[in-house]
C-alpha cells in the first residue's frame, strides 16, 4: 500500500462517523467533505502548511506561496481571499458554482507554475503589510514559551520575505502544496462539475513537535502597560472547550462587574495541533490599578484550581456550546472544522457524540483543567512581576558564556560583546546572553559590518562594530564563516544617518598606549576661545597682585589692603565666576 493510499484509508475510516451529515469523497487525490446549503456557494481549500513548519531565515515562504498563487485572480466579483497560519494555509472563495471552480481550479494551476517573475514585487508587499499589521495581546507569548522556531515564529517578523530565492519558493510550493496534504470542503450536495485540482504527489506532513523555551512553569514576563495576559497549552477536549467560556465568564464578573478594575476581560480557546490548544485570557487596566488586575486575576484563576465553580457558571457556558448544535444546514456550518480535524490529524466526533461528551462535563472536570492551565501558565503583568503568587521569572539570560576576544562596550563601561569560535555572548550586568552557532535560528547581515544573531532560544544577540571597540573586519568574516549558511539573511544597506554612533562621554575615552594617556584633560586650554584664554591670563596677573598685596598689607606702612577690598579682590572673584559658567554651559552643549 503506498503512502497516499493509506493516507485516504485513514480519512475515509475517521470520516465514517459523518455518514449521513457530510458526504466526502476524493477528487485527483484531495479528500472533499460537501455539505448542503441553500444561496452561494463557498468552498476552503486547506494545506497542512504554515508559518510553524518554517524556519526563522526563511519564515514568510508558506504566505508568500499564497501571494503568489492570488496573483492572477487579481481583482473579481467573486468573494476570495487566502490565509496562513501556523499549521495550515486556506484558499477561501464564496459565489456561483462556475465562478468557485474556475478560483479553486486557477490556485491549483498557480500553485503547479508560480509566477516567479512576481516574486521581488510579492516579497515587497509581504514587507509592507507586516509594517501596517497590528500585534495583538498576546504576541509575545509564542516567542517567550517556544523560542524562535515552530510556534514561536508567528512573533517575529518574516525575514524570508528580503533573502528567498525563486528556488527555495518553488521547491516549497512543489512539497508542500501537493494533493497528498490538502482536503477541500465545499458547500452543496454534490461536488460540482468542471474541477481540475491537479497537483504535485506528495505525503501528507506531520504537524511540528513543539519546541521550549520556558524551563519552568507557571512563569512570568514583563510586558506593556495596560494590560494582562495569561497564556496556557491544554489537551484538545470537550472539557477545555467549555472551561475556557467559564473563565472568560469569571473574569469579566470578577474584573469588570464586580471590581471595576478592567474594561475587557475575555478567554478564548484555540487548537494548536492534533493533541493541544492554546488557551488565552487577557484584561485591560488603567495604570493604576494594574496591580489590582493582577491580583484580582490570580484570584480568579486560583478560585477555579480549588473548584470553587458555580454549577450555573458550568451550565451557561454548556448551553452555549450545545447551541451551536440547532443551527440550520449543521453540516455545511461544521464543514472548515471537520476539513481541518482531517487535515492535523485529530479525532472525528459527530454531533451527537460531541453533545453526549458536553453534557458529560462536571465541576470536577473544569477544576483538573484549571490546574493543568495553571502548571503550563506564562503570565505577561506590566508591573511588579507575579512571584508572590507562584509564578517563576521567564529567564532574561542564558545559562552561560562563551569564551574568546572581548569588546568593551564605547558607551557603557559594563557590557562587554565576547566573539567566540563556538557563538557570541553579551556580557550585562544580570548575566550573561548568548547564542551559539549551532543553535543559531537566523542572523541578518548589514553591508557596513552590523550582525544580529537569534538563537533557537529567542535570545539575541546585535553586534554594532561602531559600537564596540576593535570589531574590525576580520572579527566579522569569523563570525560569517561560522554561522550556517542557511540561518544568513543579508539585509540591504542602511542609510548612514541609521548606522548607531557611541553617545559622547562626559570624559573623552584615552586612546590605547601610555604616551596618549596625558591627553585626555577636558577641555584643554586649547579647546577655549582666545577671549576666556585672555581672561585667564588676566586672572593669573590679578592673583599674582593678590599675593603682593597680602605681603604689603602686613606691613602698616602701607595701605594695600585698601586697593586689595576696592578693586583686585572683586576682579578676582568675577573672572573666577565667568569661568565656572562658560565651563559649565560648554559641558551642557556636549
Amino acid at each position: 500500500m503506498t503512502t497516499h493510499d493509506a493516507t485516504v484509508r485513514r480519512d475515509a475510516t475517521d470520516l465514517a462517523a459523518l455518514d449521513g451529515l457530510i458526504g466526502h469523497t476524493i477528487v485527483q487525490g484531495i479528500p472533499v467533505l460537501h455539505a448542503p446549503r441553500p444561496g452561494d456557494i463557498t468552498a476552503g481549500l486547506l494545506f497542512r502548511v504554515g508559518r510553524a513548519d518554517e524556519t526563522l531565515a526563511t519564515s514568510g515562504v508558506t504566505h508568500l506561496v499564497e501571494h503568489l498563487a492570488l496573483h492572477r485572480l487579481g481583482m473579481s466579483e467573486v468573494h476570495h481571499n487566502g490565509a496562513t497560519a501556523n499549521t495550515y494555509t486556506l484558499f477561501h472563495v464564496t459565489g456561483g458554482e462556475d465562478e468557485v471552480v474556475t478560483y479553486l481550479n486557477d490556485v491549483c494551476s498557480a500553485l503547479r507554475e508560480l509566477p516567479m517573475d512576481r516574486l521581488e514585487t510579492e516579497k515587497e508587499i509581504l514587507r509592507t503589510e507586516a509594517a501596517g499589521r497590528a500585534n495583538g495581546v498576546n504576541h509575545r507569548m509564542p516567542l517567550w514559551r517556544y523560542g524562535a522556531q515552530d510556534y514561536g515564529l508567528s512573533s517575529y517578523d518574516e525575514l524570508g520575505a528580503w533573502s528567498l530565492t525563486a528556488d527555495q519558493v518553488r521547491h516549497w510550493a512543489e512539497t508542500r502544496f501537493t494533493s497528498d496534504n490538502a482536503v477541500l470542503w465545499i458547500t452543496g450536495n454534490q461536488v460540482p462539475d468542471g474541477l481540475d485540482l491537479t497537483l504535485p504527489n506528495g505525503s501528507r506532513i506531520p504537524v511540528p513537535t513543539a519546541s521550549g523555551a520556558l524551563p519552568v512553569t507557571p512563569a512570568h514576563i514583563h510586558g506593556e502597560e495596560g494590560l494582562v495576559v495569561f497564556d496556557a497549552v491544554l489537551r484538545r477536549t470537550t472539557a477545555a472547550i467549555v472551561f475556557a467560556d467559564v473563565l472568560g465568564r469569571a473574569l469579566f464578573k470578577d474584573l469588570r462587574q464586580e471590581g471595576g478594575f478592567s474594561y475587557k476581560a475575555e478567554a478564548g480557546y484555540t487548537p494548536r495541533d492534533a493533541d493541544f490548544a492554546t488557551l488565552t485570557a487577557y484584561a485591560d487596566a488603567l495604570p493604576k490599578k494594574q496591580d489590582a488586575v493582577v491580583g484580582a486575576f490570580v484570584d480568579t484563576l486560583a478560585r477555579m484550581r480549588a473548584g470553587r465553580i458555580d454549577q450555573a457558571e458550568l451550565n451557561s457556558a454548556r448551553n452555549k456550546s450545545l447551541k451551536r448544535y440547532d443551527a440550520p444546514d449543521l453540516g455545511a456550518t461544521l464543514l472548515p472544522s471537520y476539513a481541518l480535524n482531517v487535515l492535523l490529524g485529530h479525532r472525528i466526533l459527530s454531533p451527537e457524540q460531541h453533545k453526549t461528551e458536553f453534557r458529560a462535563v462536571t465541576v470536577a472536570d473544569l477544576r483538573e483543567v484549571a490546574r493543568e492551565a495553571w502548571d503550563s501558565g506564562l503570565f505577561q503583568v506590566p508591573a511588579r512581576g507575579a512571584d508572590w503568587a507562584g509564578f517563576a521569572p521567564a529567564p532574561k539570560y542564558s545559562s552561560s558564556a562563551v569564551t574568546g576576544t572581548l569588546h568593551p562596550s564605547l558607551e557603557n563601561d559594563d557590557v562587554t560583546l565576547v566573539i567566540g569560535a563556538e557563538g557570541v555572548s553579551l556580557l550585562v550586568p544580570g548575566g550573561p546572553v548568548t547564542v551559539r552557532y549551532d543553535a543559531c535560528a537566523a542572523m541578518t547581515t548589514r553591508p557596513d559590518g552590523a550582525r544580529v544573531l537569534t538563537g533557537l532560544d529567542g535570545f539575541r544577540v546585535t553586534v554594532e562594530p561602531t559600537l564596540f571597540r576593535d570589531v574590525t573586519a576580520e572579527r566579522i568574516a569569523a563570525l560569517d564563516a561560522a554561522v550556517p549558511a542557511a540561518a544568513v539573511v543579508p539585509l540591504p544597506a542602511r542609510d548612514p544617518e541609521g548606522i548607531p554612533r557611541p553617545r559622547e562621554r562626559e570624559t573623552p575615552v584615552p586612546q590605547t598606549g601610555a604616551e596618549d594617556a596625558g591627553e585626555a584633560v577636558s577641555p584643554s586650554l586649547r579647546q577655549l576661545p582666545v577671549w576666556f584664554r585672555l581672561l585667564v591670563a588676566a586672572e593669573v596677573v590679578f592673583g599674582l597682585g593678590f599675593l603682593i598685596a597680602v605681603v604689603q598689607a602686613s606691613d602698616s606702612a602701607h595701605q594695600a589692603w585698601i586697593y586689595l577690598a576696592r578693586g583686585i579682590l572683586p576682579a578676582v572673584l568675577m573672572i573666577r565666576l565667568t569661568r565656572g559658567a562658560y565651563l559649565s554651559a560648554k559641558a551642557d552643549r556636549s
